[in-house]
């Protein structure tokens, strides 16, 4: 009986210890939190049916995104490289690897990548379904 206890006493109290340690191993940290884009308006989702789009992103030295805006909110975070992004009014935000933004929205911007590598960035789009989330300056209505 004394093994039998023991048995079960070890399949119950295991997990638990696992979950333990792993809970240690495990750090968070809040990078961004905001209501507004980088340049101070107010973030608002669009309406219809929800549609989060994520994309890996890579900018060569000395390259441009050309001018273009996006039609829904957009978080990007700086991966690898030296980014700056430029508005049309002339206001200019810095970006490194580990920094993020929530990206303007309707307003065009041009990312020029700085630095002597790559510059790599993670951004998410929340969009609504089939929405285009991405308009060069070209092609804007």
């Amino acid at each position: 009986m004394k093994k039998i206890t023991a048995a079960l006493l070890a399949a119950l109290l295991l997990p638990q210890a696992y979950a333990l340690d792993q809970s240690a191993a495990v750090k968070a940290s809040t990078v961004l939190k905001t209501q507004n884009s980088w340049d101070g308006k107010a973030l608002a989702y669009p309406q219809g049916q929800a549609q989060v789009t994520g994309m890996l992103i890579e900018i060569a030295p000395g390259g441009e995104t050309g001018w273009h805006l996006h039609t829904v909110p957009s978080f990007a975070m700086v991966t690898e490289g030296d980014l700056e992004v430029h508005l049309k009014d002339g206001s200019v935000k810095r970006l490194k690897a580990g920094d993020m933004l929530a990206e303007v929205v309707n307003t065009l911007h041009n990312g020029r990548n700085v630095g002597a590598g790559p510059v790599k960035l993670v951004v998410v789009y929340t969009g609504v379904a089939d929405s285009k989330l991405t308009v060069m300056e070209a092609a804007k209505p």
